[in-house]
């Protein structure tokens, strides 16, 4: 937009000349981006240590960026200066794959729902407008990704316990609340939010429980009277939320040694085993006749055990022992309550 030599034409003016003057108007085209400042605070912005410009040379340098195609306008309302129509110099540049991948979030946010949807659906909406209208049409137009996720649904109880406890994370402040366990046990505790793990349609927090001296895992929904406490702590320099939860196939269980489990599985379902990534660790060996045999290093092995059972005839829990038992009891369970049965 601007030429090479000289000054900036526009308009039948001429800016004066010098670098300079440009850096002034990249300056100011800076400052009417954030669109945060008025006339007054736009000299500040774009002076030279304590040189502001004129009234009439600021109206100037406004009047050649206009004539040079920026949509600049003055807000009256807010009495600032601003970029029309989403217009921004910040604009992104999305590939075709990013195009992808934005369309692909806005999928999973809408999969998702609740909370935490509408939050990814918000920011897939900025990075829409920055993209710019080209690009909008674009996303708009296309539908290519189909998430069959758990939807995510909090009562008001929920809601408000989960906002309570991811301000308290982002601001490093202790919680007190009241928490209702799987039996219906109901107890106080006090605890330092480090994070949330977000599985079958639930939301955890996985937090520092003082009183048992550990870290807990908690279902947001069973979580009630939550206070914010002064307190605040640090988190330690080597947790991380995704490392806690590697070893669980939910991602909610836990334990400081893991055991290793092989399930070896049919050659009908070998691909669809090895592409599902239930932990971070693993090892997957083809065999000959087209089956694979996986081994997985778990947290819990009765959460594997469910989801083997999930494959039905077609993988087999192969060791340890401890493992092959535990199935099997599980399996004969099964088998009992389907027994015919006189109606």
């Amino acid at each position: 937009m601007f030429p090479e030599t000289g000054g900036i034409a526009a308009g039948g003016m001429t800016a004066p000349e010098g670098d300079s003057k440009v850096v002034l108007l990249v300056r100011l085209l800076n400052a009417i981006d954030q669109g945060q400042y008025s006339f007054e605070d736009l000299k500040d912005r774009i002076a030279e240590g304590s040189r502001r410009p004129s009234t009439r040379s600021l109206r100037r340098y406004l009047a050649i960026l206009s004539d040079a195609g920026f949509p600049l306008y003055f807000d009256r309302a807010a009495n600032l200066y601003r970029f029309a129509g989403g217009y921004s110099l910040k604009r992104l540049d999305l590939s075709s794959g990013e195009l992808f991948g934005l369309v692909a979030l806005r999928s999973l946010g809408a999969s998702i729902g609740g909370t935490i949807g509408a939050s990814i659906d918000d920011v897939a909406e900025k990075l829409v407008d920055s993209a710019g209208r080209s690009a909008r049409a674009r996303v708009e137009a296309s539908s290519p990704v189909a998430f069959r996720l758990s939807e995510i649904r909090l009562d008001e109880k929920g809601e408000r316990a989960f906002a309570l406890l991811s301000s308290a994370e982002r601001s490093s402040r202790s919680v007190r609340f009241r928490y209702q366990d799987k039996e219906g046990k109901s107890s106080k505790r006090v605890a330092d939010p480090y994070g949330f793990i977000v599985n079958a349609g639930r939301v955890y927090c996985v937090a520092y429980d003082h009183t048992r001296k550990d870290m807990r895992t908690f279902a947001v929904d069973s979580v009630s009277k939550v206070d914010v406490l002064a307190k605040t702590f640090l988190r330690p320099e080597t947790f991380n939320v995704e490392a806690f939860a590697a070893a669980s196939i939910s991602g909610v269980l836990h334990a400081d040694q893991t055991t290793e489990v092989r399930v070896r599985f049919a050659a009908r379902v070998a691909k669809a085993a090895a592409a599902a990534r239930i932990v971070a660790e693993r090892e997957v060996e083809s065999r000959a006749d087209g089956s694979v045999e996986i081994t997985y290093r778990v947290a819990d092995i009765d959460e594997l055990v469910r989801w083997v059972l999930g494959w039905g005839s077609q993988a087999e829990v192969v060791a340890p022992a401890e493992a092959r038992a535990r199935i099997g009891e599980v399996a004969r369970e099964i088998a009992t309550k389907y027994q015919a049965q006189d109606l």
